[in-house]
């Protein structure tokens, strides 16, 4: 066997910033700082890019989670330099962001054809609005140079007996559409034109210069009261069932089950609701290839976090891949953050430091003092926000045979009665580039408290589209079994896991830790369909460590610029 290649020796040893791990929000911060012209360096113990956002083969994403679901051990030895007598070593580990897992394979022989040829995304299922901040963000930044998009066919709601329900995402749809009855449809058109009607009252108002509250009569438009504005969404609107959970579920996308103040963690009042449809009312025909309002990019989610690293090597970070680093130097005298150790022995300085969300600090391998040691065990405090139950399943047929690219939403209480959040899923196919032609990866994704309820509600919509091969039977098959239109499709692989949602507390908010206030950790992936939550995050990470600096100023491109000005989207 041939050894492995020496970790290489980075030069300069000196940086601005230096991120671990590159998770989107990582590479946004990267890109950010690199575009303000501070000297970055970016690591990662992976040989991919995306850590926890990344899309990864079958065998690359079964051993990500398994290896992310057991705790790492703190190195048993740190070596030593010359001047290692100035600081402290920190030792670095990592805490199980994921559990649960259960990978199920019932077509080995038909699978292990197409293992590699997959790219499959950790945090699905995503997508994006094509009027979210999150096209606006890599617009700004030139990220939007290096991925391209595809739009999604079609949105459905679920129910318990079977039936997908189309979501009308325009005037003419809502017309066309034969699931609604003319009272149904009349009531979504008035309800759109309401909101319409709403939001450019708002919009006159601020121009005006008054509050907006009251009637445009030249106009026909009316403001929404503030004070209905906080209420419950659809406070005092009279629509079917069927309205409400197309418009709450599949368009507003609220996570809990808005009828039951008992349940519901997260009540949608009728202003976010409003900022909700109008976001996807907006990205409705933004683009005019893009049939609807939801765009996924070609060869899965984990290429953005790669365009914003494109982005930042453009202006001058160093990226390094399969470099893993294993503890952190702190100065001894005032204990403040001095730089990092990696696993090559190297000892590289910055004066900021972004950590991947599983990083946690062990304690220092010298006697620090009684203020020291509160400070890390403070700083390894992990703010759990909750799971988010994930699935992926690889089946050969479409759940519409003439649609490849969907979603579906089954809202609270609409497959079994103790149903309190939304389930989402997202299906894809090879012409996206994420499986092989002939092929389509569903994901599954649903906010639990813990696995047994996670799972139940997993295992609910799984069951509802699609159908589970005998065990015994599939083993000595090659082939899956020929399928009608009226069947559902067959699964050929799983994978079922619990995510963690949690942030380690940002020390910088608090005086006791100052010495801190150069290290911070990026988020996990949250529960949400598109970014929104993380950009602001990252975007706000971006601002508190760099309080005066622009975020990605914008420049002006030289005139022999090849750099596309805008998003590329292919029919």
């Amino acid at each position: 066997m041939s050894e492995p290649p020496p970790y290489p020796q980075i030069e300069p040893t000196t940086f601005d910033l230096i991120a671990v791990g590159t998770g989107l929000a990582e590479c946004i911060v990267a890109a950010a700082a690199s575009a303000s012209g501070k000297t970055v360096l970016h690591l990662d113990a992976n040989p991919f890019y995306g850590s926890h956002y990344s899309s990864l083969s079958v065998p690359e994403l079964t051993s990500f989670l398994i290896s992310n679901s057991t705790p790492s051990s703190p190195p048993s030895s740190t070596s030593t330099t010359t001047d290692s007598l100035d600081y402290s070593i920190v030792n670095l580990t990592t805490q199980p962001v994921y559990s649960d897992v259960e990978i199920s394979c019932f077509y080995p022989d038909l699978l292990e054809e197409n293992l590699r040829k997959f790219n499959l995304d950790l945090c699905g299922p995503r997508v994006l609005f094509c009027a979210d901040k999150s096209i606006d963000l890599m617009l700004k930044s030139g990220a939007s140079n290096y991925v391209e998009f595809k739009s999604i066919d079609a949105s459905f709601i679920g129910d318990g007996n079977g039936k997908l329900w189309n979501v009308p995402d325009s005037r003419a749809a809502i017309f066309k559409d034969k699931s609604l009855t003319l009272m149904e449809k009349n009531q979504l058109m008035r309800f759109f034109k309401l909101v319409q009607g709403h939001l450019v009252a708002t919009v006159a108002a601020g121009s005006s210069g008054n509050d907006g509250n009251g009637n445009h009569e030249e106009e026909g438009k009316t403001k929404i009261s503030d004070e209905d504005l906080e209420r419950p969404f659809f406070t005092g609107f009279w629509l079917s069932l069927l309205v409400c959970r197309i418009i709450l579920y599949a368009i507003a996308m609220a996570d809990y089950d808005q009828d039951d103040m008992g349940v519901c963690q997260n009540l949608l009042k009728t202003k976010d609701g409003i900022d909700r449809l109008a976001l996807y009312q907006s990205s409705v025909g933004r683009f005019t290839n893009a049939s609807g309002a939801l765009i996924y990019p070609i060869y899965g989610q984990g290429e953005l976090p790669q365009a914003f690293s494109r982005r930042s090597a453009v202006k001058g970070c160093i990226y390094v891949l399969r470099m893993p680093v294993t503890a952190l130097l702190m100065e001894k005298d005032s204990g403040s953050y001095k730089g990092v150790r990696l696993a090559s022995g190297q000892d590289i300085f910055s004066q900021k430091l972004v950590l991947d969300p599983s990083f946690t600090l062990a304690s220092p391998s010298t006697s620090p003092s009684d203020l020291l040691h509160e400070s890390f065990n403070f700083l390894s405090t992990r703010d759990v926000k909750g799971k988010v139950a994930r699935g992926i399943c690889i089946t050969q047929n479409s759940l519409k045979p003439d649609t490849s690219n969907l979603l579906v939403v089954y809202p609270p209480q609409s497959l079994y009665p103790e149903q309190i959040t939304s389930i989402r899923a997202l299906q894809i196919s090879g012409n996206l580039a994420v499986c092989p032609l002939g092929m389509f990866v569903l994901y599954l994704s649903a906010l639990c408290d813990d696995a047994i309820q996670g799972k139940r509600l997993l295992n609910a919509a799984m069951n509802a589209l699609l159908t589970f091969p005998d065990p015994v039977n599939s083993e000595s098959s090659s082939t899956v079994q020929s399928e009608t239109s009226e069947e559902k499709p067959t699964v050929i692989w799983s994978g079922l896991y619990m995510q963690e949602m949690s942030t380690v507390l940002h020390v910088f908010n608090f005086f006791l830790f100052s010495q801190f206030d150069s290290i911070n950790f990026a988020p996990m992936p949250d529960g949400n369909l598109n970014y929104n939550d993380i950009l602001d995050a990252a975007l706000k990470l971006f601002q508190e460590m760099y309080p005066n600096e622009e975020n990605f100023p914008e420049t002006t491109p030289p005139e022999n610029s090849e750099d596309d000005i805008g998003l590329t989207l292919e029919t």
